[in-house]
């Protein structure tokens, strides 16, 4: 008898308040930030930079946060565990997630450092500068863990940045223990390149031993391996995980099991106007597909047009319906 899951998705990640604001290149240049980088500073560094930004979007944010709210826009059954504080982000962050459908209640710290934010500069070229204060989101811990929430889902999403933190760390262990045991499956997202060089030995460990389903984009996997090549890579993680999901850009995705390789095209559906989230948006379609039994081709379409779509805004949080948006592009 096949066991019936209550959620689709829970999503265990970095709470984190997205503020974006377009720019012009002078502002980057005023500031000494690097175009295109994304560089971790401290709450004074992150007070000081707000106070210079003009009037921009603030929504919840962070790499799971964002797949969880695109799963449940596109009607999934989905709730986020992550840590803020009981401060004016801290509300932003919970009102934000909980509009988009998804469940959210991690009660929030009443001490301690700040709600974590992650200030997103786009220039006109679409390039995205981000500098990502963490604050209160990586102090989640096994004793934020509703344990009954992780056993009634279908599928447990990690981002790779837990790996930084010591308690983040032994939450994620814990949490894919759990889903393991209870039938789910456990996917994980690599987060970034560099987040893949400090912790390459780790994720390699985690791929052949607890993760089902693997996202990364093409630097994240060919760091991973040490590979020169996005082939030479992808024939070493062939086979490892059940499934993995590789963005390649404009160049679409490419789906690899032990026993086919998928190429999915992108979907242009306009003007890039900011890169944010795309490869969460990706993964939240893909999910959404796997949970509903569609097959891999499908699961790829669907995070290719959703991908596709939140480029060609600015923020992570659609503006329009993904569930019409995919229903119509879907052929």
């Amino acid at each position: 008898m096949v066991k019936k899951f209550p959620l689709d998705v829970v999503g265990i990640g970095n709470a984190i308040v997205d503020v974006l604001v377009q720019i012009e290149d002078s502002f980057l240049e005023k500031n000494s930030l690097v175009k295109g980088s994304m560089s971790l500073i401290d709450e004074a560094q992150a007070e000081l930079l707000y106070s210079f930004m003009s009037s921009g979007i603030e929504s919840s944010g962070g790499s799971a946060a964002n797949s969880l709210a695109c799963l449940a826009q596109l009607g999934s059954k989905t709730r986020f565990i992550g840590r803020v504080k009981n401060d004016q982000l801290g509300h932003i962050f919970t009102h934000d997630i909980c509009a988009s459908g998804a469940l959210f209640e991690t009660p929030p710290a009443l001490v301690g450092p700040s709600t974590a934010r992650c200030l997103i500069f786009v220039t006109p070229d679409a390039q995205r500068t981000m500098c990502t204060y963490l604050g209160a989101s990586v102090l989640i811990s096994p004793e934020n863990l509703d344990l009954s929430v992780i056993e009634q889902s279908k599928v447990l999403y990690l981002e790779g940045y837990l790996w930084d933190n010591a308690s983040a760390k032994e939450a994620f262990l814990a949490a894919s223990e759990l889903s393991k045991s209870a039938g789910g499956k456990v996917a994980l997202s690599l987060s970034d390149s560099f987040c893949v060089d400090r912790h390459r030995d780790s994720f390699l460990e985690l791929l052949e031993t607890k993760v089902d389903i693997l996202f990364a984009n093409e630097s994240e996997i060919i760091s991973l391996y040490n590979s020169s090549s996005l082939s030479n890579a992808i024939e070493k993680v062939k086979g490892v995980c059940e499934v993995s999901a590789i963005t390649c850009g404009e160049k679409g995705s490419v789906i690899i099991t032990e026993k086919e390789q998928l190429q999915i095209n992108s979907y242009q559906l306009g003007p890039t106007i900011d890169t944010t989230g795309a490869g969460d948006l990706y993964a939240g379609g893909f999910l959404h597909g796997y949970t509903k039994g569609k097959d891999l081709q499908t699961c790829g379409k669907i995070g290719s047009i959703c991908a596709g779509h939140i480029v060609t805004q600015l923020g992570s949080r659609s503006q329009s319906s993904l569930s019409d948006l995919v229903k119509e592009s879907l052929v």
